[in-house]
């Protein structure tokens, strides 16, 4: 028996060294390069996604808003199916590769919508009540489009994450990845929100759309040209999530039987290397999960193997409880995010509303404001990883953890909201001070510059919080549920645009702040409010946080673990 073991550890070692056979920094290039052309691709459809509504689908402006939430809420809800079906099926490569072509697919229709005047309903103007509504068959070709390309981005957005972090090996390798995957997502949005919304502005939607979908086919084939580099990362034992649910039936069906403080008493996993004399029993927290490894009678099946649904190893039992630490700190991302939904849909019917000129002939179009917010959070990365983060290594006993990082972005994003409201409100001063109320075209004499500095506020906190976020829930989430760890920050910011939603509608139900024209409302309300709720989010996060204790960080979170 003791050489049987013997040999199924060396066979498992072995296959691992062939495992790892692969990965390194060869594959940077191809998955940089495949995140760059699918960002390029998603951002020339959904960052002008309103003024194409509004403009060619005769939709009112607050509808449009509510659409485009809807579409960014899908891509960032659904990359948690992608980091499922990646951890408990067919792995990152699959699921990145069939989610290229569901969004090219998508891209494709919308381009039909541009290209085909049938697919349209008939030109409005100015999006007054008179305007043609589209029929039933516009309407199904249209959100079978955009359920398409939003299902694509969410399945490969996220899923490139923990893909690329795969292969590498130490800790600052992968938490200089995650900042150079956020430099290249967002300077890749920022080439889409310019050259490509000004395409669709100027020249025609077709030939942007044809621009994002010739892209993204590009993306999808410089990543299966890398495919001989990559390392194929798959935990054995099954899917992770069923031995989380099997965690929770045992400890509900064994929930009497008093615990043991005997570490033979509990179920280890038997392909361990450590002997079971030195390994530990479960932790105290959360004990009465304990009693799912808890080794009792009626714990084998008739075959006289273990029931895996009332038996769990006592890792299985520490993955769960890993789990359930975070959630807290998790659940904080919902109002940051929401702040930043509200702030960035907002934006394009506040510019739509001044005056964007530059010079007599030049007019920036209203989508291509927020490539401020893409521009000024590449610049803080670049600052943060090559200057910032290095020096408070070397010279500090101090260094930021991915907590303080999150803590940073999420006071800066409440300075974000200050600013957004009092830019508001002198806009609409401007308004009642030239009789623009009542007025539903008339553009207030006001540069859009004047929305720069809350944007670059929002670039600088997303410089600071959204590394932080994927690298923290990437360093401590279980080994079994990588793939899924970086998905849990596109989850919150999901579920954060249909809170937006329903936020938005909850203000225009109870007040006046937010009509279709929104010069007769009170905008700078709603970002008064985002920042009431964002101080108050920023102050349950401090709690939470003071209160986590790093599990697979002990020394310098910024650095490799010291050996």
């Amino acid at each position: 028996m003791e050489n049987s073991v013997r040999d199924v550890d060396e066979a498992t070692v072995q296959s691992s060294s062939a495992g790892r056979k692969n990965g390194g920094w060869i594959t940077f290039p191809f998955i940089i390069a495949t995140m760059a052309g699918l960002s390029i691709a998603s951002g020339g459809w959904t960052s002008n996604l309103i003024v194409y509504l509004i403009n060619e689908f005769n939709m009112k402006s607050i509808k449009a808003a509510k659409v485009y939430n809807v579409v960014n809420g899908c891509t960032t809800l659904l990359p948690i199916l992608g980091g499922i079906i990646a951890d408990s099926f067919v792995g990152c490569f699959s699921v990145i590769w069939i989610s290229s072509l569901i969004s090219a697919v998508g891209i494709l229709l919308l381009l039909l919508t541009a290209a085909i005047d049938v697919l349209r309903p008939v030109a409005c103007d100015d999006g007054s009540s008179l305007c043609a509504d589209p029929s039933k068959h516009q309407y199904v070709v249209l959100y079978v489009a955009l359920g398409l390309a939003s299902l694509g981005i969410a399945g490969t957005r996220f899923t490139i994450a923990p893909m690329g972090a795969n292969q590498l090996d130490k800790p600052k390798h992968q938490a200089i990845f995650f900042d150079w995957y956020i430099f290249s997502f967002y300077t890749s949005f920022a080439i889409s929100t310019t050259a490509i919304v000004y395409v669709e502005d100027n020249v025609s939607w077709s030939w942007g759309y044809g621009i994002s979908l010739a892209c993204n086919i590009l993306g999808l084939a410089i990543f299966l040209v890398g495919k001989r580099f990559y390392r194929d990362v798959r935990e054995q034992g099954g899917s992770p999530f069923v031995n989380l649910a099997r965690v929770v039936v045992a400890a509900i069906q064994k929930w009497r039987v008093p615990l043991s403080e005997q570490t033979q008493h509990y179920y280890h996993d038997p392909s361990n290397k450590i002997p079971m004399t030195t390994s530990p029993v479960p932790t105290e927290s959360f004990k009465f999960l304990n009693c799912a490894a808890l080794i009792t009678e009626g714990d084998s099946k008739s075959d006289g193997s273990r029931d895996p649904w009332r038996l769990c190893t006592v890792q299985q039992v520490e993955d769960l409880k890993s789990l359930i630490k975070l959630f807290p700190l998790w659940a904080s991302g919902f109002l940051i995010s929401t702040q930043l939904v509200i702030q960035s849909s907002l934006l394009i019917l506040q510019a739509l509303k001044m005056d964007r000129h530059m010079g007599p002939h030049f007019e920036i179009p209203a989508s291509s404001m927020l490539v401020f917010i893409l521009l000024f959070t590449c610049i803080s990365i670049f600052i943060l990883d090559r200057f910032l983060y290095p020096f408070l290594a070397k010279y500090t006993r101090f260094p930021l953890t991915p907590l303080q990082r999150i803590g940073i972005g999420h006071v800066i994003t409440v300075f974000s909201m200050a600013v957004s409201a009092l830019v508001e409100s002198r806009r609409l001063k401007l308004v009642r001070s030239h009789n623009l109320l009542g007025k539903n075209g008339a553009i207030v004499p006001m540069s859009v510059f004047w929305l720069v500095p809350q944007l670059a506020l929002n670039g600088i906190g997303e410089g600071f919080h959204f590394p932080g976020h994927l690298g923290f829930y990437y360093q401590e989430f279980p080994a079994s549920l990588k793939n899924t760890s970086t998905a849990m920050v596109s989850l919150f910011i999901g579920i954060a645009y249909y809170i937006g939603n329903a936020l938005i509608d909850l203000v225009q139900r109870i007040s006046g702040w937010l009509p279709d024209n929104i010069n007769d409302g009170r905008m700078d309300n709603v970002f008064w409010l985002c920042c009431a709720l964002g101080s108050a989010n920023f102050i349950y996060y401090l709690v939470f946080a003071s209160l986590y204790k790093y599990k697979n960080v002990h020394d310098n979170p910024n650095d490799e673990p010291s050996k």
